[in-house]
C-alpha cells in the first residue's frame, strides 16, 4: 500500500458537532459515542464487521430528536471514507453482502462510482429501536452515500423484528464496505473504470 488510508473530517453546525476517524485498513476497533445507544450499536457493526478501526464523537440537539445527529454522522463517515479511499487505485470497487440474524435477512450492494445514490427498501415493523427512530437509517444511508460518492442498494428480504431488520442491515453494508475498499492484487495501481477515473 502506497499510503495508510486514514482520515479525520470534522463537522460543526448549529445543529451538531461531530468528529470522525477512520482507517480503512483497521481490526475492527471502534471508540463510539452519539447519545444514541442502538446507533451506537450500530456503528459499532460498521466497525467490527467492515474491519475499520472507527472513532465517532458527536454531540447533537438530541433534546429535539435524533434526525440531525443520525444524519450528520452519515455525512462525516462519508467524507471521511471518501478522504481515505482517495484516489481509489487498485480498490475492487464494487462490493456485497447478504447477513442473516435470526428470522431477518438483509442484502446490502455498494459500487464506489463516483456518483451517489441510494435505493433502500426496507420496511420496518417498528418505528422506534429502543430510542432509535427506524426512518433514521435512511437518513443515515442518504448521507453517507451523498458523500462518500456511492452508489448503494439496501434491501431486507425479510424479517418480523425491528432490530434484527436494522442490525442485518448495517452488519451488511459493513460486510459490503469491506469487501468494495479492498486492494485486488490484481489490479494494484489502476483505476477500476473504463473511464479511467472514478
Amino acid at each position: 500500500m502506497s499510503h495508510p488510508r486514514t482520515a479525520e473530517i470534522t463537522r460543526n453546525t448549529a445543529e451538531t458537532r461531530i468528529t470522525v476517524r477512520v482507517n480503512l485498513d483497521g481490526t475492527g476497533q471502534a471508540r463510539l459515542a452519539t447519545g444514541i445507544g442502538f446507533f451506537d450499536h450500530m456503528l459499532d457493526q460498521i466497525a467490527r464487521h467492515g474491519l475499520i478501526d472507527l472513532e465517532i464523537e458527536a454531540q447533537g440537539d438530541l433534546h429535539i430528536d435524533g434526525h440531525h445527529t443520525v444524519e450528520d454522522v452519515g455525512i462525516t463517515l462519508g467524507q471521511a471514507v471518501a478522504k481515505a479511499i482517495a484516489d481509489k487505485k487498485g480498490i475492487r470497487r464494487y462490493g456485497h453482502a447478504y447477513v442473516p440474524l435470526d428470522e431477518a435477512l438483509s442484502r446490502v450492494v455498494i459500487d464506489f462510482s463516483g456518483r451517489p445514490g441510494l435505493v433502500m427498501n426496507v420496511p420496518f415493523k417498528s418505528g422506534m429501536i429502543g430510542t432509535f427512530d427506524s426512518q433514521l437509517a435512511h437518513e443515515f444511508f442518504q448521507g453517507f452515500a451523498n458523500h462518500a460518492f456511492v452508489t448503494l442498494h439496501i434491501d431486507n428480504l425479510r424479517g418480523e423484528n425491528a432490530h434484527h431488520q436494522c442490525e442485518t442491515v448495517f452488519k451488511a453494508f459493513a460486510r459490503a464496505l469491506r469487501a468494495a475498499v479492498e486492494h485486488d492484487p490484481r489490479a494494484a495501481g489502476t483505476i477500476p473504470s473504463t473511464k479511467g477515473s472514478l
